[in-house]
């Protein structure tokens, strides 16, 4: 399958489309913990940024920029008066219309996101950036701004190359194979040129329930040991 020029050739998420969440599974099953768990604390996180700085989530329409499969948007729908999602591989985005048919899904050729500009509360990417060929990295940021109105959020959330856990996840992880991961710093410099930062935090510093490590995980949030981080922009 031809990939865009915004993606890199190697993965072909296509052919994974019948064991996205398996094999997502077994990259992670030293770590003790089901992939909803890693998924919930991120949807948490999600929805606090927008309480926070946009408004309630019932109100607002949010866009999951590179879906997969619908993962984290099972756990989304319920609070977002709208939820909009697309991806490269036209056999992936079948499979999330399937998981979650509130939702709304298109596949699109990998340049301009197929919706209007400042169509869009929240704009999201979870562990994308990650697959975007570094040369287009600025256009994947522009994109995520263009499609949010002013006064929206964009959050971006990737993984930590400074974690050596997060290293050793992704090394098992076929989709993974052509994975450039990024530093912190680097997502918010490109978030920085098109919007304005309002938060940036590490998270997932422990296999267990959050709300056990909440001061904990508040207070470490600054330090780069957890296995994933987010930086999140308003426009």
């Amino acid at each position: 399958m031809p990939r865009s020029s915004l993606f890199t050739a190697r993965t072909d998420f296509e052919r994974h489309k019948d064991t996205y969440r398996q094999e997502i599974q077994k990259s992670i099953s030293f770590i003790g913990q089901d992939l909803d768990f890693f998924t919930q604390v991120k949807v948490d996180c999600l929805l606090d940024l927008t309480r926070r700085h946009v408004g309630e989530p019932s109100r607002l329409k949010i866009l999951d920029v590179g879906c997969g499969v619908g993962m984290t948007d099972r756990f989304l729908t319920p609070h977002f008066r709208k939820l909009y999602g697309l991806d490269l591989s036209p056999g992936v985005v079948r499979k999330a219309k399937q998981m979650n048919p509130r939702a709304s899904y298109r596949h699109y050729g990998g340049r301009t996101f197929p919706y209007p500009s400042h169509s869009m509360d929240v704009t999201f990417a979870i562990c994308v950036m990650h697959h975007v060929l570094p040369e287009s990295l600025n256009r994947f940021a522009a994109e995520l701004f263009r499609v949010t109105r002013k006064g929206g959020l964009v959050a971006v959330f990737e993984h930590n190359p400074l974690n050596p856990l997060t290293q050793i996840a992704v090394s098992r992880c076929d989709m993974d194979n052509d994975a450039i991961l990024l530093r912190r710093r680097e997502v918010e410099e490109l978030l920085k040129e098109k919007g304005r930062v309002v938060e940036k935090r590490y998270i997932l510093f422990t296999p267990f329930p959050v709300r056990l490590f909440r001061f904990l995980a508040s207070f470490l949030g600054k330090f780069p040991i957890g296995a994933q981080y987010y930086v999140a922009a308003k426009k």
